[in-house]
């Protein structure tokens, strides 16, 4: 049985438009912290893989379509989940909803690098902790 990572926030004034529509660009940011929260949840941080394993975790690419808009004060939920792996970078789709529904589908390329900007192979401490949250669907 597969897992999704799930993350809860709300839309405060501070994300919205003088419309009370989020503002595109923050769904970005929404993501990300779903994603950080994704690694914390597995014993990780940004800054633990950056000191014991000399890696940080970059977007390489970003692909996000807009469902619907969320407005301020909205509960939304994040799941995200490992839709591939290879030896130095891993896929994730995440999808942003508001109850029932879906607000925002995104596919993000990230890639593992040394210091420098290298690739460099993940870690397989951190590959084996992923792996119940790889799957090619979303479960509710």
């Amino acid at each position: 049985m597969h897992d999704n990572f799930f993350h809860k926030l709300k839309v405060y004034y501070e994300d919205t438009d003088s419309g009370g529509v989020v503002y595109y660009a923050n769904y970005l940011k929404f993501l990300e912290r779903a994603r950080t929260e994704a690694l914390y949840s597995i014993g990780y941080s940004n800054k633990k893989v950056k000191d014991d394993f000399e890696s940080l975790i970059i977007v390489k690419s970003c692909n996000i379509e807009y469902k619907k808009s969320a407005y301020l004060e909205d509960e939304l939920t994040i799941r995200s989940f490992v839709k591939s792996i290879n030896k130095t970078s891993f896929s994730m789709s995440q999808i942003i909803t508001r109850g029932d529904d879906k607000i925002v589908d995104a596919q993000i390329q990230l890639v593992f690098v040394d210091t420098k900007g290298k690739p460099k192979k993940i870690p397989e401490e951190i590959y084996s902790k992923f792996k119940p949250y790889f799957c090619d669907t979303i479960k509710s």
